[in-house]
């Protein structure tokens, strides 16, 4: 038995960030969300699969007409002709409460109740499905803990619209916790609502298949769906597939190693190309981010203007108009020699001993840093103050590092030189 794991379609939901820029390909990818529900539908046709299950955010929210509704019972259709089931929850964009408008589902489509946890058994492949829609896009409580038992004799997919104990850029709707989910017994845990493919365990699987279509830069990366090959009951293969048509990446340059422009575009051409080369003919959006110190920081922040329309110019050029630049991050500094500075009998070198001092003592930086760091914790969001993706500022050596990377920048400001950013 095989089955798709696929979550947060949100379709018709529009693509940010190329609007603003002149000849961006801003109609090749407005309807980018729909050529990926597309995808999925040939994907399942030609994997064979024996069911669909979609994790939620199937949709983006109301719907302006029924267009976006009919779009997607045509896709379901077609898997109904071939004996595909669809099972479905919805998630906090596409809650029963948001959606003013409806149509008849086909006869392959199953829509779990909001109302309480149900379980879809699916005979004729062996395959019960558990689960428990939205009613309103904000669910506070724990789902999963009133989902029911197991069915013995059948493979147990769980379907659930999720954060679990949390996830950065994510609300934390129908928290729960991986003990939760292993205490009900069953086979697989089919995840939504978090953008980022994650494998979360194993035993059980517990999977987000991350959305289908990225549609900013802060979904970058390919996305797609899970193939999941069931034998005797047991997951023996996870596949992700992808599914967009257009991607979103960055790329990183650093201008300590690039004398002059020529080198520059020259290292963003490289670039451009070595990931157009990785994106199986996809359309890219990259951001691109300037950082370091050297000479070409002052052609930088004199022509900044110049610049950008010049590797724009390059990105175009270097992938046949199939690249587009999203944005330049500019965070160059000033080619200084710290260690001559050091050595000044004037207030830029006493600054610059003094940092290092700190850098060096961890018993002095601890005493002058212990009443900022608690400043600064209680302005940082929770998510980043607790829990395991929690910034450790007074861990040994962060403290540091962090010393090592301010003091060009201080420096340079004071000094009169311009720092870009």
């Amino acid at each position: 038995m095989r089955f798709i794991h696929v979550s947060d379609l949100h379709l018709d939901s529009p693509l940010r960030g190329l609007s603003r820029y002149e000849g961006a390909p801003v109609d090749d990818v407005r309807g980018a969300t729909r050529r990926a529900f597309e995808n999925l539908v040939t994907a399942a046709l030609r994997e064979r699969v024996d069911l669909v299950v979609i994790g939620g955010d199937l949709y983006d929210g109301d719907w302006p007409d029924h267009n976006t509704g009919l779009f997607f019972v045509k896709g379901v259709t077609q898997l109904a002709e071939e004996g595909i089931p669809v099972v479905i929850v919805r998630g906090n964009h596409d809650a029963a409460s948001k959606l003013t408008k409806s149509l008849r589902l086909p006869r392959n489509v199953y829509l779990l109740s909001d109302a309480k946890a149900e379980t879809v058994v699916l005979d004729q492949i062996g395959v019960a499905v558990h689960g428990q829609s939205f009613f309103t896009p904000a669910v506070l409580n724990d789902l999963a803990s009133a989902y029911p038992a197991s069915i013995p004799d059948c493979f147990n997919i769980g379907l659930l619209h999720t954060s679990l104990n949390g996830r950065p850029g994510h609300d934390n709707y129908a928290p729960t916790t991986l003990s939760v989910l292993q205490g009900k017994g069953y086979d697989y845990w089919a995840l939504g609502h978090v953008h980022a493919a994650e494998i979360v365990s194993r035993q059980p699987w517990v999977v987000y298949p991350g959305n289908t279509q990225g549609r900013h830069i802060r979904e970058s990366g390919a996305k797609g769906c899970s193939l999941i090959s069931v034998e005797n009951g047991t997951v023996r293969d996870h596949q992700a597939i992808a599914l967009d048509v257009m991607r979103w990446e960055t790329l990183s340059l650093d201008i300590s190693a690039l004398p002059d422009l020529d080198a520059l575009l020259d290292a963003a051409t490289a670039g451009v190309r070595s990931r157009l080369s990785q994106a199986d003919g996809r359309a890219l959006a990259i951001r691109v981010r300037i950082a370091g110190s050297g000479p070409l920081h002052r052609t930088l922040a004199i022509q900044p203007e110049t610049v950008e329309q010049q590797l724009r110019g390059a990105a175009i050029e270097a992938s046949n108009a199939q690249v587009w630049i999203e944005k330049i991050e500019l965070t160059t500094r000033p080619q200084l020699n710290l260690d001559r500075i050091a050595e000044r009998d004037d207030p830029l070198g006493l600054l610059v001993r003094e940092l290092r001092g700190l850098a060096a003592d961890a018993g002095a930086r601890a005493s002058v840093a212990e009443e900022a760091i608690r400043d600064l914790r209680q302005k940082l969001p929770v998510e980043l103050r607790e829990g395991p993706h929690a910034l450790l500022l007074d861990a040994p050596g962060v403290l540091a590092e962090l010393l090592c990377e301010v003091e060009a920048e201080v420096i340079a400001r004071l000094s009169g030189e311009k720092t870009i950013s």
